[in-house]
C-alpha cells in the first residue's frame, strides 16, 4: 500500500506539471472505487484551474478555484503524468486532461483508491477531520506522542501506526523507526519514558524523510508519476529481513505477528 513517503513522493513529482493548468475534461471509465466517484464530478471539475497539490496523510489534495479533488491510491494504486494520449488499459479508471494536452492519469487495479469532490475546506471532511498531526510537521515531537500514550497498554507499533495520533507511519516505517529508536515493538505505549519517545520522534522524522529522497518503497507495486519504482527498499534494516543480521549488532532479525501484520525487529537492539 502507498503510505506518506511514496504519496509525498507522487506529490512532488505531479505538482510542478499540473498547478496552474486548466482542467480541460474529466474522462470516468470506472467509477466504483472504495467510495464511488461522484457524479457531478466531470462538470465541478471540468474547467477548473488547479491551483495547489498538496497532502494530507495519504490524501492528496487538488484545490481548484471552486473546490478541492480528494486523491486516494488504495492498496495498489498510482497516478501518472502522460504528456499525450496513450491508450487506456484494463486498471486505468480516470483522467484528468489538461489544457495543454497533458493528462493525469489514475490506475488502480483493487480500486481501493478514492476520488471525490469538496467545495468545503478539506480539513473538514470527514475522512481528514480526525487525522492526527503530521510526523514532518511542526506539531510532531516526542512530547506530543508522550503525553498521547498516557496511560495507554496498546503495543507502541500499534499506537504510532495510528492515524488518529499521528498519520503516514505505516508498517514498514513503523518497524524501521523503532528499530532506529531501539524501542521494542510490543512495549505498552503508556510505559515509554519522554526520552525514548523523544528518539523515537526523531527516527520517525528521519525515516520517513529518507524514504521521500529515495522515493518510497518498491515492495510490490507502487511506482512513482514517472513509473519508476522507489528505492528505499534498499536501505531498510528490519522490515521483509527475517533471520539476517542486524546492521547494528549482527544478532539475527526476529519476526512476530500484531495484529495480522508482521513485525520485524532485533531482540538484542530494541528493549
Amino acid at each position: 500500500m502507498p503510505e506518506l513517503p511514496e504519496v509525498e513522493t507522487t506529490r512532488l513529482g505531479i505538482a510542478p506539471l499540473i498547478t496552474g493548468r486548466r482542467i480541460s475534461a474529466v474522462i470516468i471509465r470506472q467509477r466504483q472505487l472504495r467510495w464511488p466517484i461522484p457524479g457531478n464530478l466531470e462538470q465541478k471539475a471540468g474547467g477548473q484551474i488547479i491551483e495547489s497539490v498538496t497532502r494530507r496523510g495519504k490524501y492528496l489534495l487538488l484545490k481548484t478555484t471552486t473546490g478541492t479533488i480528494i486523491l486516494h491510491l488504495g492498496m495498489s494504486g498510482s497516478l501518472r503524468i502522460l504528456t499525450q494520449n496513450q491508450p487506456a488499459e484494463r486498471h486505468d479508471h480516470v483522467d484528468f486532461v489538461f489544457d495543454n494536452t497533458s493528462r493525469l492519469r489514475l490506475r488502480d487495479p483493487r480500486r481501493f483508491g478514492a476520488v471525490l469532490w469538496t467545495e468545503t475546506e478539506p480539513e473538514t471532511h470527514p475522512l481528514l477531520g480526525k487525522l492526527g498531526p503530521e510526523p514532518l510537521g511542526r506539531k510532531f515531537s516526542g512530547n506530543y506522542l508522550h503525553q498521547r500514550a498516557r496511560g495507554r497498554r496498546v503495543a507502541i507499533k500499534q499506537f504510532i501506526m495510528n492515524g488518529g495520533i499521528v498519520v503516514g507511519v505505516g508498517n514498514i516505517y513503523a518497524c524501521e523507526s523503532l528499530h532506529l529508536a531501539g524501542i521494542h515493538p510490543v512495549r505498552p505505549a503508556g510505559q515509554i519514558s519522554l526520552a525514548r519517545y523523544r528518539l523515537l520522534a526523531t527516527a520517525i522524522k528521519q525515516t520517513l524523510q529518507q524514504a521521500i529522497t529515495c522515493g518510497g518503497t518498491t515492495l510490490r507495486d507502487f511506482h512513482d508519476s514517472s513509473g519508476q519504482p522507489g528505492y528505499f527498499q534498499q536501505k531498510l534494516s528490519v522490515y521483509g529481513r527475517t533471520d539476517t543480521p542486524c546492521p547494528q549488532c549482527d544478532n539475527p532479525i526476529r519476526k512476530i505477528r500484531q495484529t495480522q501484520r508482521s513485525t520485524f525487529y532485533c531482540s538484542h537492539c530494541q528493549t
